[in-house]
């Protein structure tokens, strides 16, 4: 379950863009199976300035609370007003309707730093 047309990070977010310098950012199977029942998600304003590497949420599950750490720097542009209601879809749909925030990238190039499917798949398979 790793979407070959994503990017991913080593904390295990993904992000999904077109190249218009907005991309899509949320957590991937493998985090959302290892977190569990997901029963709340702290999200970002719209507006809110994030930097890569550092924390821009958290989700609360039934073993834990984890950070959401920013793969890439920019301002928020939306955030999924869905997951206040239902924070359980990001188990049952983690690279669809489960995704947490849109960013406004600094640098749309940076995307290309981050994990291919392939390196992701390494990364989690060891």
């Amino acid at each position: 379950m790793i979407p070959e047309d994503l990017r991913y990070t080593a904390e295990h977010e993904w992000v999904a863009g077109d190249g218009g310098g907005t991309v899509r950012v949320g957590i991937t199977h493998f985090a959302q199976d290892a977190l569990g029942d997901i029963v709340y998600v702290q999200l970002p304003e719209a507006g809110a300035v994030v930097a890569a590497g550092e924390s821009l949420g958290e989700i609360e599950s039934t073993k834990s609370v984890s950070e959401i750490y920013a793969p890439l720097s920019g301002t928020v542009s939306a955030r999924n007003e869905a997951l206040g209601d239902t924070p359980e879809v990001i188990n049952t749909d983690p690279y669809g309707a489960g995704w947490l925030v849109e960013i406004a990238l600094d640098d749309p190039a940076a995307v290309d730093g981050l994990l291919s499917a392939d390196a992701y798949r390494e990364l989690t398979e060891s």
